[in-house]
């Protein structure tokens, strides 16, 4: 197996007139990798995103995939997946005719009942574009995606507009496709999907990386929380708390377990109720909202 990486993006900047859209970029994604790019707003992830498939050239930097430039279609485009935010589809062809239109773009070979039993569109292969729900059409550019088992597979808010069920379907699908080796380059707003699958995951603001790394990696740059509420007349905390707006109490702390004992121990030994406790380390989420505040 080669060891070169499947992206590999150095110093890539993209500028639209005056205004800098990407700044000295840099990060790879390797064979196998399932990796989250993520981002504020205007970050900069569409522009990165359009070079690394090959829609348009770098401003300045250099971006290989699959060791390739991306602007070389022939040899790049039939190993590349590529599921859009919104669908390109005519709506007057049928879903079965979409998929096969596809396939023939890309250059890859799939069996289009195949790839429709995976998506659960098999009863809609005869219908038309037009006559799909927002989900169905979801389901369609997740099928277009993954026809022929691509190596590397963009996923651009593939879980938007999909029910619970078709949610667990579509990652079920890429779980296998995984196992069968390829690459997943994610990008969504559903920061809970990119903590649970992603092997790391880049957070880009105003152009460039603000962070990158594991999920544990990124989340241990905060400190865990404990939020509690206390009786009025409860003795002194053990730990430096916060009093919130609501009259809660905040810990914030790099060492959960050593001092949730020490809390712990501190209530029981003053018969004091720790009132709507929880504790629990730094998500996703709190790395995102802290964006803005570094």
């Amino acid at each position: 197996m080669s060891s070169t990486p499947i992206i590999d993006v150095e110093r890539l900047s993209v500028t639209y007139g005056d205004f800098p859209a990407v700044k000295d970029l840099s990060f790879q994604v390797e064979r196998g990798e399932f990796y989250a790019l993520l981002g504020t707003n205007g970050a900069g992830k569409t522009s990165t995103l359009e070079i690394i498939g090959g829609h348009r050239p770098p401003t300045s930097g250099t971006v290989r995939v699959f060791g390739q430039s991306p602007r070389d279609r022939r040899a790049v485009r039939p190993r590349m997946g590529i599921m859009l935010q919104e669908s390109g589809f005519s709506p007057d062809l049928t879903v079965k005719e979409s998929v096969r239109l596809i396939g023939k773009l890309t250059q890859r070979t799939d069996r289009v009942e195949r790839v429709l039993g995976i998506v659960g569109l098999t009863h809609k292969a005869r219908t038309k574009v037009s006559q799909l729900s927002g989900g169905e059409k979801r389901r369609l550019d997740f099928a277009t995606a993954v026809y022929g088992a691509p190596e590397l597979i963009f996923l651009d808010e593939p879980t938007t507009g999909l029910d619970i069920q078709a949610r667990d379907d579509l990652w079920d699908a890429v779980d296998k496709l995984r196992e069968d080796g390829s690459t997943i380059v994610l990008t969504t707003h559903y920061l809970e999907e990119a903590q649970q699958r992603a092997d790391r995951i880049g957070i880009m603001h105003r152009g460039t990386f603000h962070r990158e790394g594991t999920v544990s990696e990124l989340t241990r740059t905060l400190p865990a929380t404990v939020h509690f509420s206390l009786s009025a007349g409860a003795p002194e905390l053990p730990l430096p708390a916060t009093r919130e707006s609501d009259g809660t109490f905040l810990i914030e702390t790099f060492s959960l377990q050593k001092d949730l004992s020490t809390l712990l121990r501190w209530a029981e030994s003053h018969a004091v109720q720790l009132r709507e406790l929880q504790a629990g380390p730094t998500r996703l989420d709190d790395v995102f909202r802290s964006i803005g505040s570094d």
